[in-house]
């Protein structure tokens, strides 16, 4: 999924770097408070990953096909936004100025991680 900001790419880019210190675990301070920012996700979900296109596209891995139907009613609620944009400004350092506008998740591409996941177990 993509989430679009109304940030600059400068802010942007600073969120990814961060992310990816977090994913070295490189300050285990950092990882507290990211884990805590996600307790809404079960255990078989988790963000893998964050990168700069044209918006900062967010990776998740779902472990079962259940889990992959709750985050698509978080995203669907406005919950994940919400969430992802708390993530975003505590990597980013911002302070309450750093709005997620919306996430992308276009019904194809669920459909894709359904019908993969059917194909997985079947």
């Amino acid at each position: 999924m993509r989430a679009d900001l109304d940030a600059s790419q400068q802010t942007e880019n600073i969120i990814v770097s961060q992310w990816k210190k977090f994913s070295a675990n490189e300050n285990p301070k950092m990882g507290h408070h990211v884990e805590g920012i996600f307790t809404f996700l079960s255990n078989d979900i988790s963000v893998v990953l964050l990168i700069r296109a044209n918006s900062i596209a967010v990776w998740f891995r779902c472990l079962t096909m259940a889990a992959i139907m709750s985050l698509r009613d978080h995203w669907q609620s406005g919950q994940l936004r919400d969430v992802l944009q708390r993530l975003f400004i505590f990597l980013s350092g911002a302070v309450g100025t750093l709005r997620v506008e919306r996430i992308v998740w276009p019904q194809a591409e669920y459909d894709y991680c359904l019908s993969n996941f059917h194909f997985i177990q079947g």
